[in-house]
C-alpha cells in the first residue's frame, strides 16, 4: 500500500504564512505569534499530508492548530493545502517534534496534542526510535494545560500497548479513554489519510484519549 505521489502545487497559491522551517523558531519562538490572534492551541505531531489539520482547523475556528511534520515534502504540501483552503488558524512546521517540544512549547500551553499513526519502527532494535517514548510522553504531559487532552491512534497493537504502558508508568495522564469509530460520510471524512486507508482495507485502528488531571 504505497503512498501516491503528491499533486503539483499551484504556483499562484502563496503559502508563506502557512509553512515554516523549524529554524525560524530560533528568532520567533512564541508559537502563538504565527497566528492572527491568540486562541487555545492544539499541536499535531506527524501530520502526514495534513488531512486532520485541514479538517480540524475548519471545524474549530476558535482554536489555533500547529502541525509538525519531519518529512519536508509532506509538511510543505500540508501548509499549501491550508493556504489554499484559506485557513487562518492553522500553520505547518517542518521539523522534529521531539526537538521542538522541549525547546519551544511552553508549560501548560496546549489544549490538545494529536499523534495519529506514528512510524511503528517495526524491528525490535528500532523501538527506541518510536515517538511515544518516555521522554516525549513527559513532554506531552508538561505542555498540556490541566484538562488538556492527548489523542493517540495507531494501527499497531504492540505500539498501542507500549505507549499506554509508558504513559501509565511515566506520566500522570489519565486514560486511555475509549474513542468510538465514527461512520465516514464522504471520502475525506476520516481523521487522517492513514485512517482512511486502514478502514477501507478493513484493518484495525486502536484509538485512545488521555486527559491531564488537576
Amino acid at each position: 500500500m504505497g503512498r501516491k505521489a503528491l499533486p503539483k502545487l499551484n504556483p499562484e497559491v502563496d503559502f508563506s504564512n502557512h509553512f515554516f522551517k523549524s529554524e525560524v523558531l530560533e528568532q520567533k519562538p512564541d508559537m502563538q505569534s504565527y497566528f492572527p490572534k491568540e486562541q487555545p492551541l492544539e499541536i499535531e505531531v506527524g501530520t502526514g499530508k495534513g488531512l486532520f489539520m485541514n479538517t480540524a482547523s475548519g471545524e474549530f475556528p476558535a482554536h489555533n492548530f500547529l502541525g509538525i511534520e519531519i518529512a519536508f515534502k509532506y509538511a510543505r504540501f500540508a501548509g499549501y493545502k491550508l493556504a489554499k483552503e484559506g485557513r487562518t488558524n492553522a500553520v505547518m512546521f517542518h521539523g522534529d517534534g521531539q526537538k521542538i517540544f522541549p525547546q519551544y512549547v511552553k508549560d501548560g500551553s496546549l489544549e490538545a496534542v494529536h499523534v495519529y499513526f506514528p512510524d511503528p519502527w517495526w524491528k525490535a532494535r528500532h523501538h527506541r526510535r518510536r515517538l511515544m517514548n518516555e521522554s516525549f510522553c513527559k513532554e506531552i504531559e508538561r505542555a498540556l494545560r490541566v484538562g488538556g487532552k492527548l489523542h493517540f491512534w495507531t494501527d499497531v497493537l504492540d505500539y498501542f500497548e507500549m505507549a499506554v504502558e509508558t504513559l501509565h508508568s511515566h506520566t500522570n495522564l489519565q486514560g486511555p479513554n475509549p474513542v468510538e469509530e465514527s461512520p465516514a460520510e464522504h471520502d475525506l471524512d476520516y481523521r487522517t489519510h492513514f485512517e482512511r486507508r486502514m478502514r477501507k482495507n478493513e484493518m484495525d485502528v486502536f484509538r485512545s484519549q488521555f486527559v491531564k488531571p488537576e
